[in-house]
């Protein structure tokens, strides 16, 4: 494929001159800074289109049916919802741009901005919407982590209940809502747009605007959803299965709208950076050459851009059935409910390797640096991330053969459940070739590698067994394939992410994280993870399903286990949370320019990473995994005026024996 090795668009070749940017930001600057488009504008916003748009709802259709159990006009509600978008996504300013080029005015210019009041605003720096991500994923993974120590304290007891049935079921589907939504952008959003201009040598992303709006259409999403308890909450659980879509109150159209905002932004956030992959790279940059962490983003962003549409399609569908009397899925009107599930899980284990693929894709980025060894079969780790995310399409009914679909169709389901493991493995073993006769540098990030393998693995093993239709239909519902998933996304996804955020927030941040307390986190976290999930294989083995509140009396013993292993887990997440306040915010320990001693081209810019990253396009000479190769050639030339070539002369652990010290400064 073609490398667009032109030079990418600065502030002195795009046909502006330094003046005339210094006049406009000037202009901007004039304006005060609670008047341009910010945070509290977007909330007002939101406020202002949810009641305008409730009004119009109730004008047009007062006299449909009301939602179930609540009162309310489900048009009302659709469009108050809607309108709260649209006014969340106006008070932000990101309908700046496009209503200035239909009314003929001069857009306004993008200009580098060092003020902190940047976070909350709309910005073209993809540094800045990276680390935005890192904060409303972080507000996303606590919010869901509150509901889940109410579903662990109503489990303390099989009788004595501290909520109702109804608000039970309400807590679990508000739970697994917000926490899919937070895992299909943590990693995409959070890493993936700070780190992959940086390590494919480009300036920016393909298109800054839409990478900006992918964000704020995030968090609206995030508002939306959590509005659902407010409005009677929705009884489904994540999934939104029919007829209790169409049968719920009226805070199930949160839940489909809250879902078709949040796929509208992850079709852009994926869009967006398989293009600027595709076409941004630097000269020298072959798909040899792309580093692994890239080649997962890419084909994560295949899957997001690929797979969501269905997903917004079927929420589309599920709206209109409760405001218009469409029969999509309404068997009484000839529809079908088995439609949504098809839709919904052709979406839905795409949306599973969303989760995982990036998580290998940051385990097998970080274990060269600490085992300082090379990347074991680079290229079948990059076949093995294609072959996921083509199988992932092939999958789907798996999730539901219990559901009454033609029973011939289960052995090829099951076949290529199977198959997927292949690819998979593939995965894995790179990473077991990685780590073998290593030298390992036990750091926190490697620490939350090893941890997240081991996850893995017992996740991995449970899902074999879950894709041949006997043990499948005998498990299904309970809390085996619970305790399945939440090994294979929290156990994978979210140790690899916390990984990656103690191995690249010195990058991020320009500080770093105390040491001490970054491995008391992963101790910590790793303990009781495993102490909350693991004994629920056993206790959906017994027969214990899931979304109910009442169990049999034997089962207590496991489930109070399981209840106090949360409630330790979500204290880990608060030594994480105590741990980057503290270091980033107060005291603030200056980073070393490259503290793991890391080939990789993000590290060989200046911290803090000026707005255009480089200051010349760079050359990539090599990929950057020729750790322990004393002939290895350079990795990139960045110029004349760009800084020295990065070469491969970095220490490995042997080097502590010479007496070179290879650890970052203590905290």
């Amino acid at each position: 494929m073609a490398i667009d090795t032109r030079e990418t668009v600065s502030l002195e070749t795009s046909g502006i001159s330094p003046g005339d940017v210094s006049l406009r930001a000037a202009r901007i600057r004039r304006v005060p800074g609670w008047l341009r488009p910010n945070l509290l504008w977007a909330l007002a916003g939101f406020l202002i289109g949810y009641i305008v748009g409730y009004w119009a709802g109730d004008f047009i259709a007062g006299a449909y049916p009301v939602a179930a159990n609540s009162g309310t006009n489900n048009v009302a509600v659709v469009l108050a919802l809607t309108f709260g978008v649209i006014g969340w996504l106006a008070g932000i300013g990101v309908l700046n741009y496009p209503l200035q080029k239909i009314l003929g005015l001069d857009p306004t210019p993008a200009v580098p901005d060092a003020s902190f009041a940047r976070y909350f605003r709309l910005t073209e720096d993809h540094k800045v919407v990276g680390l935005q991500y890192t904060v409303g994923s972080l507000l996303f993974l606590f919010t869901g982590g509150l509901f889940a120590m109410m579903i662990r304290t109503e489990l303390l007891s099989p009788t004595t209940h501290v909520f109702g049935p109804g608000t039970y079921i309400e807590i679990v589907s508000e739970h697994g809502t917000i926490m899919m939504m937070m895992a299909s952008s943590i990693v995409v959003g959070t890493l993936g747009n700070w780190l992959v201009p940086l390590m494919i040598g480009a300036r920016r992303v393909a298109y800054p605007r839409i990478e900006a709006a992918s964000f704020w259409i995030f968090m609206a999403g995030y508002v939306v959803i959590l509005s659902a308890p407010f409005l009677g909450g929705f009884p489904t659980g994540w999934t939104g299965y029919a007829p209790l879509q169409t049968q719920a109150s009226a805070g199930m159209d949160s839940y489909l709208v809250g879902f078709a905002v949040i796929g509208i932004g992850m079709i852009c956030a994926g869009f967006n950076l398989a293009v600027t992959i595709i076409n941004y790279r630097a000269p020298g940059m072959t798909w040899g050459r792309v580093p692994i962490f890239v080649w997962s983003i890419l084909a994560t962003c295949a899957l997001l851009t690929l797979a969501t549409p269905t997903l917004v399609v079927a929420g589309l569908f599920g709206v209109l059935d409760r405001t218009a009397q469409t029969g999509f899925f309404v068997t009484e009107h000839g529809g079908s409910n088995f439609l949504w599930q098809n839709l919904f899980w052709f979406f839905g284990h795409p949306e599973v390797y969303i989760m995982a693929l990036p998580g290998f894709g940051i385990v097998m980025e970080m274990l060269p640096v600490f085992t300082r060894k090379p990347l074991f079969a680079y290229r079948i780790a990059a076949a093995g991330m294609i072959g996921v995310a083509l199988l992932s399409f092939f999958v789907w009914q798996h999730h539901i053969f219990q559901s009454g679909i033609n029973p011939d169709m289960r052995p090829l389901f099951m076949l290529t459940t199977e198959l997927i493991s292949i690819p998979t493995g593939f995965l894995f073993l790179v990473t077991l070739g990685t780590l073998w006769k290593a030298k390992i540098w036990f750091e926190a990030p490697m620490l939350f590698v090893l941890g997240m393998l081991f996850n893995f693995l017992i996740g991995g093993i449970t899902g074999v067994f879950l894709s041949d239709v006997p043990v499948n239909v005998t498990v299904h519902g309970s809390f085996f394939v619970m305790a399945h998933f939440h090994y294979t996304i929290m156990g994978g996804l979210i140790f690899a992410f916390f990984g990656g955020l103690y191995y690249w927030l010195p990058k991020m941040t320009g500080v770093m994280l105390n040491r001490k307390l970054s491995i008391a986190h992963f101790w910590t976290m790793f303990i009781f993870f495993n102490l909350t999930f693991f004994p629920l294989f056993f206790v959906g083995i017994l027969g214990q399903p899931r979304r109910v509140f009442e169990y049999a009396h034997n089962l207590q013993t496991l489930n109070d286990i399981s209840s106090i292993g949360a409630f330790l887990l979500g204290a880990s997440f608060l030594i994480f949370l105590f741990n980057f306040v503290w270091s980033v915010c107060i005291d603030r320990t200056p980073a070393p320019p490259n503290p793991w001693h890391s080939l990789g081209l993000e590290w060989q810019t200046p911290t803090p990473v000026p707005w255009y990253n480089f200051e010349h396009t760079p050359v990539v000479l090599a990929d950057p995994y020729h750790y322990g190769e004393v002939d290895a050639p350079p990795v990139a030339d960045l110029g004349e005026r760009g800084g020295a070539t990065s070469s491969t002369s970095s220490p490995t652990p042997d080097d502590k024996d010479r007496g070179v010290d290879i650890r970052p400064h203590s905290m």
